[in-house]
């Protein structure tokens, strides 16, 4: 059985979900245009596409080569950067503005990753951070019982509020609810990773259950069976001076 790559299923989920129809518009209200557009961990790219300027540059920083080989498949894709953020070799003041979207940055160093951000950016710094009232960490844990995943459901964006100090709260926060919605061919295969990423051993009894809870829960759709999972994503926007 092959590996799953976890940021493909991701990926995977991101094109049949809604979120670039739900969360494009109030980015590009709060921006009018992107202009030079920098993506930091751009993941497939759907994002940075959906709301890239034309004519203006699309660079993309981007440490997985999965996530890279689906950004240079793209037409008239971004420049791509095969490193991550700490690493990244992107002069001051380069780019008009800086994404950053459901990455973990946030989470672990955000003041040190908003410095580098707004030190990149001449106008706009855009993050998207996960704002359900649920588990943010597996992409999946909100279709499982919470007794199974035990994922801390604190709002991701409470914990990246507080994280940051009082003068580098954003200065526009909107939240937008979207759905994920991945479609799979064996849910078998799904099972036994999602298991594995839970840390259950191989002879856990639970594991053929985690089969027949997707089951119940999965749509039968052209191509296999999709799981859809409640999301919601806070906007956050800081303005250069």
């Amino acid at each position: 059985m092959n590996a799953i790559d976890p940021l493909a299923l991701y990926a995977a989920g991101i094109d049949g979900a809604d979120y670039v129809d739900r969360v494009t518009p109030p980015i590009l209200h709060a921006l009018s245009s992107a202009g030079d557009l920098l993506d930091v961990g751009a993941g497939g790219g759907q994002l940075g596409e959906a709301i890239r300027t034309s004519g203006h540059r699309w660079t993309a920083v981007e440490p997985s080569p999965s996530m890279r080989a689906r950004l240079a498949a793209l037409d008239d894709g971004p420049d791509i950067l095969a490193c991550g953020w700490n690493e990244a070799p992107i002069a001051t003041k380069s780019h008009d503005t800086v994404l950053a979207a459901n990455i973990a940055a946030p989470f672990g160093q955000a003041s040190a990753f908003l410095d580098r951000c707004r030190a990149w950016a001449r106008r706009t710094v855009v993050w998207v951070v996960p704002a359900q009232h649920g588990p943010r960490g597996l992409v999946l844990a909100g279709a499982l019982p919470a007794v199974w995943h035990g994922e801390d459901e604190t709002p991701g964006v409470d914990s990246v509020l507080a994280a940051l100090g009082a003068a580098d709260q954003p200065h526009e926060l909107t939240r937008v609810d979207w759905t994920f919605r991945l479609t799979v061919d064996d849910l078998d295969r799904l099972a036994t990773y999602l298991a594995d990423r839970l840390g259950w051993p191989p002879d856990d009894p639970r594991r053929p259950e985690i089969c027949a809870h997707l089951g119940r829960r999965a749509l039968h759709v052209p191509g296999g069976r999709r799981l859809d999972v409640a999301k919601a994503s806070a906007i956050l926007v800081w303005r250069q001076a």
